[in-house]
């Protein structure tokens, strides 16, 4: 079994501010919608993994060097997300998604984003 924070990420249960994927949170109802947010990160290619890669590539299975940098890259794209949902005054990201793209061949973007808002429970 691996460890979690190596191969997975999302958010920790002790962050004020919660995001999900979903329009809305059961049990919640939205009081005011702030608006998009992001979190953006561009991460260079290191040689050294990328020959790596190369080599594995050539047999096959998972390139977990590479795994374990897109993870630490979509955990500080999230977090970068939480910090300017916070900084805007919200307390939830509805509708959060990732989007990768390649940076001028020179390194791989990733932006989490979605819509900031104040929530809070129903009754």
């Amino acid at each position: 079994m691996s460890n979690i924070d190596e191969y997975g990420g999302g958010q920790r249960p002790s962050d004020t501010v919660l995001v999900v994927t979903t329009n809305d949170v059961p049990g919640h109802r939205v009081d005011r919608v702030i608006g998009e947010v992001f979190g953006l990160t561009v991460r260079s290619r290191h040689i050294g993994s990328q020959i790596g890669a190369g080599f594995k590539s050539l047999m096959g299975g998972e390139l977990k060097g590479l795994t374990k940098t897109l993870v630490e890259s979509r955990n500080q794209a999230m977090e970068r997300l939480v910090e300017q949902t916070r900084a805007r005054g919200g307390n939830a990201v509805l509708m959060m998604r990732f989007d990768v793209t390649e940076a001028a061949d020179l390194g791989t973007e990733i932006c989490a984003y979605g819509t900031a808002a104040v929530i809070s429970p129903v009754g």
